[in-house]
């Protein structure tokens, strides 16, 4: 089957720059959060509320977002949902400094979790309708380079612009920036193939060809997402994956900064380590996917090598926290979080396999998940590291990594889920 044109891999492209700033709106809090703290008197664990009240709304529209996605289409799903958060993003440099700030900022913060929720479960269901199952791991790990390059890219260019004019400025840029990237998405993309200009017939037919049939079938009824067993596992391995994930993007700054005790520069330098070790590990992971999963079955290509990546993702955290010196222990640390992001390819492949017409909400299940994990590390990284040190912190997400990677073994990434519709 000739595999020609390239649009698919366009509508992935810009996926992944639309997740990139969805990192960048996200986590430019970790950046700005000591003058936030300062200006407002905020302590670590009221800064800590303001990723959790995030991470809620993030958590409780996962579903209801990968559902939209799948009846609505992910083209009008996710436009609207990129100019949602990039209002409530912008809305966070106006909030004055008066005794009810706190619960404000609270309230903003939920706002843009609960519209930052669409955005894997509708990339999900793209990947679901356009790109044939033997290019999934691929497909995915180019999408979620996107947190990677956001996590990196977001030390320098908010300090940057905190330096220059003001942390209040630097959320305005980043939501222009996400609108703008929303605006070209409503340009370039269709929800089909079938429905797309630009895609060739050989690339249509390459693409029907490679994906299941049950891509048309009714969706999914919501109690039978819930009971099935892969989505189950799936959901608890993506709870110890988000905690982790969650210290490196809400917390690895505080930490250079206070912990090891480097200065504003320098920690924004080494800061950009974790997201790059997050973009490289999430592209060589979705390569090593397609390739194992081609030569040996999807058990080996999508399970192995999440357990394998979130298995050494706790090794270098251990050794992380008991080397001498910064710089090292920031080496070592970001070659956890790109050991972390092997694995993430092999969850949004897994669920798209599974779900069929249903990849939207059974990958925000799943991804409700991670982000509950972020929501108990926002708040618990901070009380932990409080009485215990930061040590210890990492070393709790160690231990969750080691649960993470052993859900993995249970896994049947082939095992579709039984056919129902929702009532």
């Amino acid at each position: 089957m000739r595999r020609d044109g390239r649009v698919r891999w366009a509508l992935v492209g810009w996926l992944s720059v639309l997740s990139t700033i969805a990192y960048l709106d996200r986590v430019n809090i970790a950046v700005t959060g000591q003058v936030i703290a300062h200006e407002y008197r905020l302590s670590n664990v009221q800064l800590g509320w303001l990723s959790s009240a995030l991470l809620l709304g993030y958590a409780a529209f996962q579903a209801p977002g990968g559902r939209a996605a799948d009846r609505l289409g992910a083209r009008r799903t996710l436009t609207v949902a990129v100019i949602w958060w990039g209002v409530f993003s912008a809305a966070m440099a106006f909030v004055p400094t008066v005794g009810y700030a706190i619960a404000v900022m609270v309230l903003l913060r939920f706002a843009l979790g609960s519209g930052e929720a669409v955005m894997y479960p509708a990339a999900n269901r793209v990947v679901a309708t356009w790109i044939p199952v033997r290019e999934r791991g691929l497909a995915n790990g180019l999408i979620f380079m996107g947190p990677g390059i956001g996590a990196g890219i977001t030390p320098p260019l908010v300090t940057a612009l905190m330096l220059r004019y003001g942390w209040r400025m630097s959320f305005v840029v980043c939501a222009v920036i996400g609108v703008c990237a929303g605006a070209a998405w409503w340009k370039i993309a269709r929800d089909a193939p079938a429905a797309h200009p630009r895609v060739s017939d050989g690339e249509r037919a390459y693409i029907e060809a490679g994906i299941p049939a049950r891509i048309a079938a009714p969706p999914l009824a919501w109690r039978t997402i819930w009971a099935d067993r892969n989505v189950r596992l799936l959901t608890v391995s993506y709870f110890c994956y988000g905690y982790l994930a969650w210290i490196f993007l809400a917390w690895f700054y505080i930490y250079l900064s206070t912990a090891r005790g480097m200065d504003l520069r320098t920690t924004a330098r080494y800061a950009m380590l974790p997201g790059i070790g997050m973009a490289v590990g999430s592209g060589v992971g979705g390569i090593l996917n397609d390739v194992i999963s081609h030569r040996y079955g999807r058990r080996a290509g999508r399970c192995g090598i999440a357990a394998f990546g979130i298995g050494l993702a706790a090794v270098f955290i251990v050794l992380g926290t008991q080397v001498e010196g910064a710089r090292l222990a920031s080496l070592t640390l970001a070659a956890g979080a790109g050991s972390l992001y092997l694995a993430q390819s092999s969850f949004w492949s897994v669920s798209a396999d599974i779900a069929g017409s249903s990849a939207g909400a059974v990958s925000g299940v799943m991804n409700m998940g991670a982000q509950l994990g972020g929501v108990v590390t926002a708040s618990l990284t901070p009380w932990i590291a409080d009485r215990f040190g930061w040590t210890t912190s990492f070393l709790v997400a160690a231990a969750l990594c080691v649960v993470g990677a052993a859900a993995w073994g249970l896994v049947r990434p082939t095992a579709e889920i039984a056919v129902a519709t929702d009532g």
